[in-house]
């Protein structure tokens, strides 16, 4: 073990949270030992309980932490191409996919009936779901509720192409990320009167 080093709580938060996502990256989620993750962090395994009681709590602040970063590389713009914005945002997740197999397995498989892993995913999916209503041209009444349903229901079939892509990946990325975003503007073409996307073709 190397020797420990003086952290405060929220650094020695970050720096077990670090160690983690290359446990969880590098091998699936059954085979990472929560003694392995302390003696890489340097710190007694009574430390890294204090901070996860679990390594399903240890997890879920991984996979927490990875959502917020991911938030914050989709940005929509109503002044700015929704094309690139939703490439943008799509390349950054599947990134992060492909380089974090193993972690994006775990989560969507191994714990996708977990409470609070699913609550982490479902939370996100919300969250990228408003910001792409703000995005668009501005809808009321039923056509926003529409909008927002079939976009809801777009998230939810980028997560689950994805994670099959990641089991069996039979495209390029950029054909990844071009279906996801054809299926995107099928889905909400047919409800705005105004195009969202002229430079993309029909």
């Amino acid at each position: 073990m190397p020797p420990r080093q003086r952290l405060s709580p929220a650094d020695r938060r970050a720096q077990l949270l670090a160690v983690a996502a290359q446990f969880f990256a590098a091998q699936a989620y059954d085979e990472v030992l929560m003694e392995d993750v302390a003696e890489r962090a340097g710190v007694s395994r009574a430390l890294l309980y204090r901070h996860f009681p679990s390594k399903r709590d240890l997890f879920a602040a991984l996979y927490q932490q990875v959502a917020d970063q991911l938030l914050a590389k989709a940005r929509f713009d109503p002044a700015d191409s929704l094309v690139k914005q939703l490439a943008e945002g799509l390349d950054a997740h599947i990134e992060y996919f492909a380089e974090n197999r193993n972690t994006v397995l775990a989560a969507n498989r191994v714990l996708a009936g977990d409470r609070v892993v699913r609550t982490i995913m479902d939370e996100e999916l919300d969250a990228l779901r408003e910001r792409l209503l703000g995005a668009l041209p501005p809808t009321g009444g039923r056509t926003r509720e529409a909008v927002s349903g079939a976009l809801k229901s777009w998230l939810v079939f980028v997560q689950v192409l994805c994670v099959d892509w990641l089991i069996k990946p039979n495209c390029t990325r950029a054909e990844l990320r071009d279906v996801c975003i054809g299926a995107v503007l099928g889905a909400i073409r047919p409800l705005l009167d105004e195009d969202p996307a002229p430079d993309w073709p029909r």
